[in-house]
């Protein structure tokens, strides 16, 4: 495929069709080939349906069937499994993985085939275990950002500086994810502590606190209730 129309031109959006038009493709030429839906969910369906048959036609959400791509039968998605901003350009897509749905093996493999062409790392997902998966996703990615709001409002009610959380917060992520801390130890006195100052300083995070440690504790193999 050499002629390519992408629709929305938001942080997704925009940073695809820089790297089509990067790999060599006419995007926004006449008659294309494929089509890109990156708009958001509620308009996916609309969209769709006021687009003439005949082109590939994907979408790039996470949790949206492919049912709202009808009445397209030549279809597929594609869903980068990344965060994105407008404040930089398509190198955002390098190396993530991507979530391929296709109802047939040719849908697959055109999926496959444009996501290695983004610079993704494409794998089969199941349209019916987009939900679960989405979820997993908006964890790792949305709550990340909560949990460091979260974590720094505690550092600045210490005095300390929030930023500081974020070297931690690297190595952690370049350390394979390593667990460490109280609840790996089992101490549970310093939960109790932490427990205690999230009383006094931050209440409203006492309740997100305690379902973390309870999590955590039932993955490092330590299942116990965390103290009251």
């Amino acid at each position: 495929m050499e002629r390519a129309q992408v629709i929305g031109a938001g942080r997704v959006g925009s940073a695809i069709a820089a790297r089509l038009a990067e790999r060599g493709f006419a995007v926004g030429a006449d008659a294309p080939e494929l089509v890109l839906l990156c708009v958001p969910d509620r308009a996916i369906a609309e969209v769709a349906a006021g687009i003439a048959r005949g082109p590939w036609i994907t979408h790039t959400s996470g949790a949206t069937p492919l049912a709202a791509l009808a009445p397209h039968v030549r279809r597929f998605g594609l869903h980068p499994l990344q965060t994105f901003t407008l404040r930089r350009g398509p190198e955002q897509l390098d190396g993530a993985s991507a979530a391929v749905t296709a109802e047939t093996d040719e849908a697959r493999d055109v999926g496959f085939q444009l996501a290695r062409t983004l610079g993704l790392e494409p794998f089969a997902l199941d349209d019916s275990r987009r939900a679960a998966y989405h979820a997993g996703a908006a964890m790792a990615s949305n709550y990340l950002v909560t949990l460091r709001r979260a974590a720094g409002a505690l550092l600045e009610s210490a005095g300390a500086p929030p930023e500081a959380l974020e070297p931690l917060m690297r190595r952690t992520i370049e350390n394979n994810f390593e667990l460490t801390g109280a609840v790996d130890r089992g101490d549970w006195t310093t939960v109790e502590q932490h427990l205690a100052a999230i009383r006094a300083e931050r209440p409203e995070l006492e309740d997100a606190y305690r379902a973390l440690a309870e999590l955590t504790a039932l993955h490092a193999g330590r299942p116990r209730e965390v103290p009251a």
